[in-house]
């Protein structure tokens, strides 16, 4: 098998330790990994696959070696990097929101649109988490029902914010323990003991950023810009996996115990349905796992054609960093590497 030179960029954050993590984990065929970080960091030293390996700088001249990189390093970087990279003969998947919404860019989940890599010219884009296990969730229902309207309500854990989120709840939780001030920084009010309905700056319309990257990013994964979709975006003091109630309503007849069994068969989906013993996914529980939960599926008696649906999946991993390696995987499967 072909082997490839993978470059990590923002090695040290959060997503990209969940990067390093999942290549090694699924055993991608690396024959050289490269982390990369700010130019301070360089030097530091990750672990890859029982060895030390040196982080470099990210920067020109840093892509050359190298066939794909991952990008978890935030909009500024990605849009200064990921130019120099492709110029330097690299593949980018980019984590961020810097190429979401480029007419020329793919944004791609493998589960639902893993054919849009073929149309790559160097960079594909990895969707929000948040918009990424929706999506895995309702691809095989809108291929069977066809979906006419989303209501999505996201609760959102402080690792969506990166490291400096989840730092941000601890200490208010120790201070909290210890009756001291909680100090608030990250967010616009204190995270601990809250839900805060405000993530990323608000828009004219009254929605966040983060709440239309949603409606968006759906419209461009399904290349179908008629579905309505409803979205509330609400930061949580949970430190990772997001939670989604979902509420669709569909063109064809939709029965909940037939949805059930449709999600039950979809690729990357685990079901976890059984209320009479208190079954239904939990954050707490599926922490550093990869299929995206289901539960409280039930039938919408308001509207003629719906069902509602409660999702769970780790924000670090299918949300941010494994789906950036399985869209990697794609591209070796499809011959585009």
């Amino acid at each position: 098998m072909k082997r490839y030179n993978v470059g990590v960029v923002g090695a040290l954050g959060a997503v990209g330790t969940e990067m390093m993590k999942i290549l090694e984990q699924r055993d991608f065929p690396v024959e050289r990994i490269k982390p990369l970080d700010l130019k301070e960091n360089e030097g530091k030293k990750v672990s890859f696959k029982g060895r030390e390996v040196e982080v470099k700088a990210a920067g020109e001249g840093a892509f050359r070696d190298l066939d794909i990189a991952l990008f978890s390093a935030g909009e500024g970087a990605s849009h200064k990097l990921a130019p120099v990279a492709v110029a330097e003969g690299c593949i980018v998947i980019d984590n961020s929101n810097a190429f979401r919404m480029a007419p020329r860019v793919p944004l791609v989940i493998p589960e639902v649109n893993p054919e849009d890599v073929l149309w790559h010219e160097g960079i594909i884009a990895n969707p929000n988490c948040s918009t990424t296990q929706m999506l895995v969730v309702l691809k095989p229902l809108h291929d069977k029902y066809v979906i006419k309207r989303i209501v999505v309500s996201t609760y959102q854990a402080v690792s969506g914010s990166g490291l400096p989120g989840i730092a941000e709840l601890e200490r208010q939780l120790r201070a909290y323990l210890e009756e001291q001030e909680l100090e608030v920084n990250v967010y616009p009010h204190q995270i601990a003991f809250n839900a805060i309905p405000h993530i990323d700056s608000f828009m004219d319309n009254g929605y966040t950023k983060e709440e239309m990257k949603m409606v968006h990013e759906t419209h461009k994964i399904l290349h179908n810009g008629e579905i309505s979709i409803s979205p509330t975006a609400v930061r949580i003091p949970v430190i990772r996996c997001h939670s989604e109630a979902l509420n669709i309503e569909t063109k064809k007849p939709i029965d909940a115990e037939d949805a059930k069994k449709v999600l039950s068969r979809a690729p990357g989906i685990k079901v976890l349905d059984d209320v009479s013993t208190n079954i239904y996914p939990l954050a707490a529980k599926l922490v550093g796992t990869d299929e995206v939960y289901v539960g409280r599926v039930r039938q919408d008696f308001s509207v003629k054609n719906g069902i509602n649906i409660w999702i769970v999946a780790d924000n670090l991993r299918k949300g941010a960093a494994l789906n950036a390696v399985q869209i990697a995987e794609t591209l070796i499967r499809y011959k585009k590497v």
